[in-house]
């Protein structure tokens, strides 16, 4: 199977190479779910917090995007983001509309940490509370407006 392939690749070289700096895999028992923290480098607002993601893979990985949200738990929470829900789902074209099969796990946590590093204000999307309470579980199965690149 193309994805089992495909992951068992990843993680190897996450495993090998290892993981890209301030990334850490916490979980990758199978090829399902796996989790790793997230920690924004340099002087950011972000500074000394960590974070996890979790990404959900199904058969059409990495044809279709994974279901990639950051835990939100007894340990974890969600960063104070205008992108991020606090419920984790996170509002961010390259897990939509711009995914590319040529994506790999690592490069989705780059261009989170980079999203984070390049926040201006911690403040939650305006339309946060009424998004959570309607959230499906699945957040590709939200329809997102991308609109703002400028936070």
């Amino acid at each position: 199977m193309a994805v089992s392939r495909r992951l068992q690749k990843e993680l190897r070289d996450l495993q090998v190479t290892g993981c890209p700096t301030g990334i850490t895999l916490l979980q990758a028992d199978d090829f399902q779910s796996w989790i790793l923290s997230l920690e924004v480098l340099g002087d950011t607002l972000y500074a000394g917090e960590k974070f996890a993601l979790r990404f959900g893979f199904d058969n059409s990985y990495p044809i279709t995007p994974p279901a990639v949200t950051f835990v939100v738990d007894d340990q974890y929470q969600s960063p104070v983001h205008p992108h991020v829900y606090s419920n984790g789902h996170i509002c961010a074209s390259i897990l939509g509309n711009e995914w590319s099969p040529v994506l790999t796990v690592s490069a989705v946590c780059i261009t989170l940490q980079s999203m984070l590093a390049s926040c201006k204000s911690k403040e939650r999307p305006p339309d946060n509370d009424r998004y959570v309470r309607h959230a499906p579980a699945d957040p590709r199965k939200t329809r997102w407006d991308f609109h703002d690149d400028d936070v």
